[in-house]
């Protein structure tokens, strides 16, 4: 395997939610979780020590506190992803752009495991 195309750790997870209204309020005054950014009305980001925590409302097939979403931080995510693809992995979104900071671009990309769950790919472009 080459060294470049592969996960660096856990950078963002992903908690499906009913309210993301509510559920930001728990997890920011009751858990004390540092609030980052909004992007839409459907989606709020914390900070848990350095794992950016999103809330959502449920995507595609999704149920609300049945698909939260492991993020994991790769180099080079087109490559990564092709890489990944090649080596057995099911695809599910291609990369894409997904949001544009003040400072870089992110980008990210689906894969399912075995068992259907999904598996985010995300890189910080600056």
């Amino acid at each position: 395997m080459e060294s470049g195309h592969r996960v660096q750790g856990i950078r963002q997870v992903a908690i499906t939610v009913a309210d993301v209204d509510a559920a930001l309020g728990f997890y920011r005054d009751v858990l004390g979780l540092a609030f980052l950014f909004r992007a839409g009305p459907g989606l709020a980001f914390l900070d848990a020590d350095g794992v950016r925590i999103m809330l959502t409302t449920p995507q595609g097939a999704g149920a609300v506190g049945a698909n939260s979403i492991l993020y994991f931080r790769v180099h080079d995510i087109a490559a990564t992803h092709a890489a990944m693809l090649a080596r057995g992995a099911t695809a599910e979104r291609e990369p894409q752009l997904a949001a544009r900071m003040p400072d870089h671009e992110l980008w990210a990309a689906f894969l399912r495991d075995p068992d259907g769950n999904l598996v985010g790919l995300m890189e910080e472009v600056r």
